[in-house]
């Protein structure tokens, strides 16, 4: 019976840490709400990123990289585009529902991935992903109650996340994974006088620092470590539709965590957004594998 076993443990373990991972970052943003009253969402992002940081700093070693000036531009992009959009994301939670933030900065790496395919079947995706977000934006009041500034910084945020996404790709081929170090480092510094400025001496308080060492490990540190075991062990279709869940366990963790309750349209909106992600990963997977298998 063991060896019945190892093939399903083979299996479904990457699948198991997937979701463990988006738990863990979705964990670390509801118990970040609790930073708020006591440092800002300015003194939460800084935090993070300046704890997340240094944990990286000590995994990654990053002052072996060869940084030249060819190289840096696509890094100074990577980090100053993680740091807009932690802090603008964080910002964002300040007023609206972690579920729903979440689900409009999903917006921003399913453009991505709509702009690299120019399949008819994508404009389905696109109507999919079109209905979720006018369901959320508060406009012809079906999204009542939702404060349009907090609507926009999440859509900043997920501006930000494509942006990550374009220059991530680009600094990774460089440096590998000593590009998560490097731009974190930069993130830090654009986001640190921010978080001084919000809340100066506060962000050194006893009682602050371990819920902000708790978000950088939930947010940050636990959850790549988590990626990276499963990236080299799913196919990359598992791996993006699992990733499209993100949405519905941020609802359900800020639920289970903080108490946020979404409407129904709301849920609706979140499930719309999901249903296009799932949709542009499996069948943009699907497509790229026919030549594959015709040869």
């Amino acid at each position: 019976m063991s060896r019945a076993a190892s093939p399903a443990v083979a299996r479904f373990l990457p699948i198991g840490t997937m979701v463990l991972a988006m738990l863990s970052v979705q964990s670390g943003a509801a118990i970040a709400k609790r930073l708020f009253p006591l440092v800002g969402s300015e003194g939460a992002t800084t935090l993070r990123l300046v704890i997340s940081a240094a944990l990286m700093v000590v995994v990654w070693r990053p002052w072996n990289a060869k940084v030249t000036r060819a190289n840096a531009l696509p890094l100074i992009g990577y980090g100053l585009a993680l740091g807009t959009m932690n802090l603008t994301f964080y910002l964002a939670l300040r007023t609206i529902p972690l579920g729903i933030a979440v689900a409009i900065e999903f917006i921003g790496p399913l453009t991505v991935s709509l702009l690299q395919s120019r399949r008819p079947i994508d404009f389905l995706w696109v109507g999919l992903a079109v209905a979720g977000l006018l369901l959320l934006l508060p406009i012809g009041g079906l999204s009542k109650g939702l404060d349009p500034a907090g609507v926009g910084f999440a859509l900043v945020a997920g501006v930000c996340w494509a942006l990550y996404i374009v220059f991530g790709q680009k600094a990774g081929a460089e440096h590998g994974g000593r590009t998560v170090a490097l731009g974190s480092l930069i993130a830090a510094l654009l986001v640190t006088p921010f978080g001084v400025a919000r809340a100066g001496l506060g962000l050194i308080d006893p009682h602050v620092l371990p819920i902000g060492l708790a978000v950088a490990l939930l947010s940050s540190a636990i959850p790549y470590s988590l990626e990276m075991f499963a990236l080299t062990r799913v196919p990359t279709r598992m791996f993006g539709t699992l990733m499209s869940l993100e949405p519905a366990i941020g609802a359900m963790t800020a639920f289970l965590i903080i108490g946020e309750r979404l409407s129904p349209i709301q849920l609706l909106a979140i499930a719309l957004v999901i249903a296009a992600s799932v949709g542009v990963v499996a069948v943009g997977e699907r497509k790229a594998a026919e030549p594959e298998l015709m040869t």
